[in-house]
């Protein structure tokens, strides 16, 4: 596997594609602590890019999120 390799047979990887195109509001717990808020704009296999609620495009790394959690329960 390559670098530019995207698997998406893995669950995860399918979970966040559909979280995409549902638009809604995601939350990430990240391994420090914090926490962030937004719809997920785009995946590859190392980030994942979000739209906060000021319309601020935040890029986090997969390895800083400790669970993710969609707003639609």
């Amino acid at each position: 596997m390559t670098i530019t390799d995207f698997d998406t047979s893995l669950p995860s990887i399918r979970q966040v594609q559909t979280l995409i195109k549902q638009t809604g509001v995601v939350e990430f717990k990240l391994v420090t602590g914090d926490l962030l808020t937004g719809r997920i704009l785009w995946q590859d296999p190392n980030c994942i890019c979000i739209m906060d609620e000021n319309g601020q495009q935040i890029t986090i790394w997969k390895l800083a999120i400790a669970y993710l959690k969609s707003g639609d329960r």
